[in-house]
């Protein structure tokens, strides 16, 4: 499903944390959102989840307004919050269990998910018996088990070690191309953004709008050779002249 933001906009008492903001995620697209501290991504993600109501514009799924309502897409956030007294199979149905109780379905396909993805062999396990990377798959087959067709991941890699999370990169791609889910990530890291994304969002320092959106016109699948491509690096020369105000030609 294709998500639009028209014109959303936020206030905290009075002060302008997210300028005007236009952008339109086409269904199954990959989109990753850069820029400074504090220029507004989280923000854009809590008003997109329903969490908090923007001061202006309107939020869309399909056409359908979804403008302070909750329950639409799936929201990820940099901190896995598995419950530790739950085994990975009971913490991947927690949304199940949450708007009743999981049915023998739900935990069928929550079985076989963690079989696809790696952690067949940990369904008894618990958080604490796991690796850091491990957990945030745990968190990630929590989101998909939603079944939303969107899925927002807020630096879901960003406490990771360098190893660990080019690894959950290259395990998430896999996922989503077969899940064909619509993505929205927030990352720090401009590598990051161009190994994973269709398309990259750099959003402008506080009050935060849009500066750029830049189409990352690399092959998939993608590997860790990409960053020698002429291509990849000519792109994220103009993604950090985009961050820290150096002129460029993209708009």
């Amino acid at each position: 499903m294709s998500l639009r933001l028209a014109g959303v906009s936020h206030s905290f008492d009075g002060v302008e944390a997210l300028a005007p903001v236009d952008l339109t995620v086409e269904a199954g697209e990959f989109v990753c959102i850069v820029g400074p501290s504090g220029c507004g991504k989280s923000t854009i993600f809590n008003i997109v989840s329903g969490l908090l109501t923007p001061t202006a514009g309107s939020v869309s799924l399909d056409g359908k307004d979804i403008k302070a309502k909750t329950g639409h897409v799936g929201y990820m956030l940099q901190k896995d919050l598995l419950l530790p007294w739950r085994t990975v199979l009971d913490n991947i149905v927690l949304g199940a269990d949450v708007r009743g109780r999981a049915s023998r379905d739900d935990l069928s396909s929550a079985a076989q998910m963690a079989q696809r993805y790696g952690l067949g062999g940990y369904l008894d396990h618990y958080p604490h018996a796991l690796s850091g990377g491990m957990r945030q798959r745990v968190a990630v087959m929590r989101t998909l088990a939603l079944h939303h067709p969107v899925m927002l991941l807020d630096e879901p890699f960003g406490a990771l070690d360098s190893h660990t999370r080019m690894m959950m990169q290259q395990w998430l791609l896999e996922v989503w191309r077969e899940q064909r889910k619509t993505i929205m990530f927030v990352t720090h890291d401009v590598d990051e953004a161009l190994f994973l994304g269709d398309r990259v969002v750099v959003m402008t320092p506080r009050p935060g709008r849009v500066a750029a959106v830049i189409p990352v016109d690399l092959p998939r699948p993608r590997d860790i050779h990409l960053s020698t491509d002429p291509r990849y690096v000519e792109l994220k020369s103009t993604v950090l002249d985009l961050i820290y105000g150096r002129p460029s030609e993209v708009a």
